[in-house]
């Protein structure tokens, strides 16, 4: 049987691509690109790849890296803004350099700053900086983030987007084992009409919807 689709819940996703390690399969409503749950890791094999990064708040090259998301962001944002860096790992730098620009920044994630109470508080913004490649559900996840964004709040998120199939099978970013939900533009198009959002493509690998 075809897996369903780990965003919109359609029943019946279509092969994609194929590789040495495991499979790839498209939705044919969202065009979200997704492992199926039989090639993903388990959560300690997961939390195990992560303790290898080496992310640190002293790494240069980590703050310019962020900066692409963290600069607009700041600029677009009130003064004082109450935010939430969603998957900030071991090392929040983000946090910290939005921190830096006068916002107060709460911290969650699955492994590392797992107090789920946090995600009971309403925010002016939410960051998701390499994150939502990792969400074995998505749509479930982001539909948490949406509804706690005040009105006129922002989703900030940073992924390498899907190009093509052909540049697909030459991509660095699904070599990675931990990345299984791979979007593109028409991915996220389809997500912010789905959420009633503004969307911006602020970079590249960055993207703002707003509420």
């Amino acid at each position: 049987m075809s897996p369903s689709c780990p965003l919109c819940g359609h029943p019946a996703a279509q092969p994609y691509h194929r590789d040495n390690f495991r499979s790839y399969h498209q939705c044919a409503v969202c065009a979200l690109v997704f492992v199926p749950e039989q090639f993903q890791l388990s959560a300690t094999d997961e939390r195990a790849y992560y303790d290898l990064h080496e992310n640190s708040l002293e790494d240069a090259g980590y703050r310019r890296f962020l900066a692409r998301c963290a600069a607009p962001l700041v600029e677009a944002l009130p003064p004082a803004s109450r935010g939430l860096d969603f998957g900030c790992g071991p090392a929040p730098l983000l946090a910290s350099m939005l921190s830096e620009a006068g916002h107060r920044v709460e911290l969650y994630d699955a492994f590392y700053a797992p107090d789920r109470c946090v995600l009971k508080g309403e925010f002016d913004f939410i960051v998701a900086t390499e994150v939502v490649e990792h969400l074995s559900r998505p749509g479930e996840v982001l539909g948490l983030l949406w509804s706690r964004l005040r009105e006129g709040g922002i989703l900030a998120l940073m992924t390498k987007l899907v190009i093509s199939p052909e540049r697909f099978a030459q991509w660095h970013y699904i070599r990675d084992p931990t990345h299984i939900c791979f979007f593109s533009r028409e991915t996220l198009r389809w997500l912010a009409a789905r959420l009633g959002a503004g969307i911006e493509f602020v970079d590249s690998d960055v993207i703002f919807l707003r509420k």
